[in-house]
């Protein structure tokens, strides 16, 4: 519980800047960002990962991507690795929330409830997720992603 608290606490942390660095409204003159379209690439990165699609998961997320779990801080390449050894057999979301802090960053919290195995053992279960997408050259890339089993 512990290690989970301090790994929350990390990730507000990483976020807090990207949140709160705007100091004026966003310009009214722009489209907003879309909260369907950043729950389907949510889901894209999901389904890319339980197919062991390993160039579509890389195409949706920044060379710079951070994961933070119970095991550990993942960058791109290990998130990557643990797909081999992963067999994700189906997952749902639930309470699904999309916040635009800035026009070019969306946070997307959700409990992902899943049944799968990890290097052997059964990781099963309903997890409180969240991740963070920014927009890159017009196109959106996850940067961040957290799961913490539910208690």
């Amino acid at each position: 519980m512990k290690k989970q608290f301090i790994l929350c606490c990390i990730t507000l942390i990483a976020i807090a800047p990207i949140c709160f660095g705007q100091a004026s409204p966003p310009n009214s003159g722009k489209a907003a960002p879309n909260e369907s379209a950043i729950g389907d690439l949510e889901k894209s990165a999901w389904e890319a990962y339980k197919n062991k699609q390993a160039d579509a998961f890389k195409t949706l997320l920044s060379k710079d991507y951070c994961g933070v779990y119970a095991d550990g801080v993942k960058t791109l390449d290990r998130e990557v690795a643990d797909m081999a050894k992963t067999d994700l057999r189906d997952y749902s979301f639930a309470d699904v929330k999309v916040m635009f802090p800035h026009p070019k960053v969306a946070v997307i919290t959700y409990k992902a409830t899943q049944h799968a195995t990890s290097g052997g053992q059964d990781v099963s279960g309903t997890y409180n997720s969240g991740s963070v997408w920014v927009k890159e050259g017009g196109k959106w890339v996850g940067v961040f992603h957290t799961e913490t089993k539910a208690q």
